[in-house]
């Protein structure tokens, strides 16, 4: 079993103050946080040091490039990456992270029914996608996964935006690393909107990013 001290959870967030102290309450005992403020215009960043978070600036806009600072701020073997919205139980990611004894990668599969149905279609299709050309056993492109940290650094993620999960999984089966899902909970965001599948145009600008990446 891995020591908590080698993990650290990265949550990029842009205007997350209302769901942050939620999420960040459910932290796996001795796992360490870094908050990538990415840009917000509300209380993220203080909220998230006010709960014990390690915060770091990225004025780049952008999931991936949040991502990337996130990984680069940490300093553990292991690092884990989750949404800031409330959306997922921070306590699936000792799962994912157990996984990693056995595999290079470990994604988060949500339990369907709360994305509203144009992501969840856009979803599937790119899961689709990648089972059927990439091989990999993936059925949901969800910001929930656990690495190790230099291994993740040396496959060289380019993507600063919305196509980053899906460039790691490629590259990743490119590289020939064995890639698990588990099932982890989901539930509506606890506060505020989402950035991608809370509006129409947000979902078709990020599958726009996602084709581009295939």
């Amino acid at each position: 079993m891995r020591r908590v001290s080698e993990v650290t959870v990265i949550i990029p967030c842009m205007n997350e103050a209302g769901s942050l102290p939620g999420v960040l309450g459910r932290i796996p005992d001795g796992y360490h946080v870094v908050v990538v403020d990415n840009n917000s215009t509300d209380d993220t960043a203080e909220v998230a040091r006010a709960h014990g978070a390690t915060v770091v600036g990225e004025t780049v806009p952008g999931y991936g490039s949040a991502v990337h600072t996130g990984v680069l701020a940490a300093e553990t073997e292991v690092i884990c990456v989750l949404d800031g919205d409330g959306s997922m139980d921070p306590q699936d990611l000792t799962h994912l992270v157990a996984a990693l004894e056995g595999a290079d990668l470990a994604v988060g599969r949500r339990a369907a029914g709360h994305s509203p149905l144009h992501a969840r279609i856009g979803n599937a299709g790119l899961s689709l996608r990648l089972r059927t050309k990439y091989k990999l056993p993936v059925h949901d492109l969800g910001a929930i996964r656990a690495v190790r940290r230099q291994a993740l650094l040396d496959l060289n993620v380019t993507d600063r935006r919305s196509g980053y999960p899906l460039q790691l999984l490629v590259l990743a089966s490119k590289a020939g690393w064995k890639v698990v899902e588990r099932d982890v909970s989901y539930s509506p965001r606890t506060a505020g909107t989402s950035k991608v599948s809370g509006s129409f145009k947000g979902t078709v600008v990020a599958v726009r990013d996602f084709w581009k990446v295939l």
